[in-house]
């Protein structure tokens, strides 16, 4: 069984079209509503912990009306998660990843709301990645190695010597196990930068459908792949 679970969560936009919904909104709406599900068939499984891609650093320069509605589906979602209990009820530690400063101040409040109010859950840990992007997230952990060796005294020589992956994995956005398992939906082949630096040895499935449509037996066959196969870690 998969530990750590990584959610390329694809085709909002392109449901909202296949189905000729007036708003496009209603597409990221039912895609959160799906997320609530796959979120308790996890906790079903006894995953521990899960990586959402809700909105990628990319996405951040479509139209701002489209942005708007995304963050807008992201922080109401986020508050009823919390105030209706979700969790609670699934012992959901909510934790954001990604460029937080690129984002309008109230969504980064959101992200903070939900933070704080989970942060003493301890049975799955949701990385809930808006504004995220795989590339960045290793500049940043470089930089914060580099930041921190040289606030610390250590010479450029000693800096370079310690240079190394193990290094970089604690100034990663989500700082812990590396994903087993990624499921991307809507039929797109790709990564798109999605934990580029975790997912060295990572096991991929790819889905054909959107992910308001993701079915349970959608996911049990993504997990039923992932149990068949023999991981080598490159071995």
């Amino acid at each position: 069984m998969p530990q750590h679970l990584g959610l390329i969560q694809d085709g909002h936009r392109r449901y909202a079209r296949t189905k000729r919904l007036s708003d496009l909104t209603e597409g990221y709406n039912l895609g959160a509503a799906k997320t609530e599900q796959v979120l308790a068939w996890c906790g079903q499984l006894g995953i521990r912990q899960i990586t959402l891609w809700w909105l990628s650093t990319e996405n951040l320069a479509r139209d701002p009306d489209d942005v708007a509605a995304v963050l807008n589906v992201i922080e109401q979602k986020l508050d009823d998660w919390v105030q209706g209990g979700l969790t609670e009820r699934l012992g959901i530690q909510i934790r954001p990843i990604g460029k937080l400063d690129l984002l309008p101040a109230h969504a980064v409040k959101a992200l903070q709301r939900a933070e704080s109010a989970t942060r003493d859950f301890q049975r799955v840990v949701l990385n809930v990645g808006v504004g995220y992007g795989g590339r960045q997230e290793i500049v940043d952990a470089v930089k914060g190695y580099l930041q921190d060796s040289f606030a610390r005294g250590h010479s450029p020589e000693d800096v370079l010597g310690n240079f190394s992956p193990d290094a970089i994995d604690k100034y990663l956005y989500t700082n812990g196990p590396d994903p087993d398992l990624i499921i991307r939906t809507s039929g797109e082949v790709r990564l798109s930068g999605f934990m580029l630096w975790q997912s060295a040895f990572s096991e991929y499935y790819f889905c054909d459908v959107h992910w308001p449509e993701f079915r349970k037996i959608d996911f049990l066959r993504a997990i039923r792949s992932y149990q068949q196969r023999q991981r080598r870690f490159g071995k």
